[in-house]
């Protein structure tokens, strides 16, 4: 097992394809639809998109521009998808390549990694009714990987790197709120935040079941701040916008970013946890690559004082980051989301 300090990086600019439509449903206008079926009524929902080199552009119009882009997509959807960002595809293509390697390992070899002990940094799972693989990773304030396979120093980067743009969302995202550009970074004891990068591997249903119809991860919110999202594929994850499932299809150019169970804590619910699943594709492996944004273990997230007033009383109890992650079934670190247990 190794570890390093991670340390921010200066991106650079790419160009990199827009979110876009599932595949599934033709869209002429930049939307993307509701899954069809009987209970699913036709919508279009406009693509919440950020231009991240707006957001760290020196141009006061443009960051502007994008910390407003921000504030839309936070209140009114949960989600959005960060273009210009930086990040080679040759990057997270290797990224992709090592953590083939490692699923593709022997069961004894991966299951080395499998425990519930909390002083383990880096925990494997699989199985269980989704047939989903999992590897979580400690990316920071170290970073904890498996010895196999080798080359593993993408990894590093890669986490450098996400960690880098959720520091630069979260500063866009209390500009958006009215408050100190630091705001976030400051309350949360983000130098200290607890990262955790987390691959999920899910294998083509007609390697794994006759059921054409299954869901990878079911309905979910996750902890922590934002998750920062990379795949290998288009389509898969659905998430629920004004109770409809869509299908979030982007390439692996752009990042999903979600909205997570913290931010809508400190901003006492004016910035929702987006709830969202995975449905699995019948011809393909699904590779996903979440990156868990946190705050630091110590911290004490509460409902801050700048969303409270006698019409907007306190909704959660307030709770450090690692209890709320303790609070499961196995009293250990988990990412896992409790949000409805703090609800007041």
């Amino acid at each position: 097992m190794s570890g390093t300090q991670a340390t921010p990086l200066q991106l650079t600019q790419s160009e990199n394809p827009c979110f876009k439509s599932s595949k599934s449903v033709s869209s002429t206008n930049g939307s993307i639809n509701c899954i069809s079926g009987r209970d699913h009524e036709s919508c279009h929902v406009p693509n919440p998109i950020i231009d991240y080199s707006m957001l760290i552009s020196n141009d006061c119009l443009k960051r502007s521009q994008a910390i407003n882009d921000l504030n839309q997509a936070c209140l009114n959807y949960g989600f959005f998808a960060v273009t210009n960002h930086g990040i080679p595809d040759s990057l997270i293509g290797s990224v992709m390549n090592w953590l083939s390697k490692f699923f593709n390992q022997s069961d004894e070899e991966k299951r080395r990694y499998d425990t519930n002990d909390p002083t383990d940094r880096i925990r494997f799972r699989w199985g269980g009714r989704t047939q989903r693989e999992l590897l979580h990773m400690r990316a920071h304030p170290t970073f904890h990987w498996p010895t196999e396979p080798a080359d593993s120093v993408v990894l590093t980067e890669y986490c450098e790197r996400m960690r880098e743009m959720g520091m630069q969302l979260l500063r866009g995202i209390s500009k958006s709120l009215g408050l100190e550009e630091c705001y976030i970074e400051n309350k949360m004891k983000l130098e200290s935040g607890y990262n955790v990068f987390g691959p999920n591997y899910y294998p083509a249903l007609s390697q794994s079941s006759d059921d054409k119809n299954q869901i990878g991860q079911f309905p979910h919110r996750d902890p922590g701040l934002l998750v920062l999202l990379a795949q290998n594929v288009g389509g898969g994850l659905q998430i629920e916008h004004q109770k409809k499932w869509l299908n979030a299809d982007f390439p692996p150019s752009s990042i999903f970013v979600i909205v997570a169970d913290h931010i809508e804590i400190l901003t006492n619910g004016k910035y929702k946890s987006l709830l969202h699943r995975v449905a699995l594709n019948s011809e393909v492996e699904r590779m996903s690559l979440p990156f868990f944004f946190g705050p630091s273990l110590d911290v004490t997230v509460k409902p801050e004082p700048e969303f409270v007033d006698d019409h907007n009383p306190p909704s959660y109890r307030q709770m450090t980051y690692k209890a709320y992650l303790e609070s499961n079934d196995h009293h250990v670190i988990e990412a896992r989301a409790n949000l409805n247990q703090i609800r007041l």
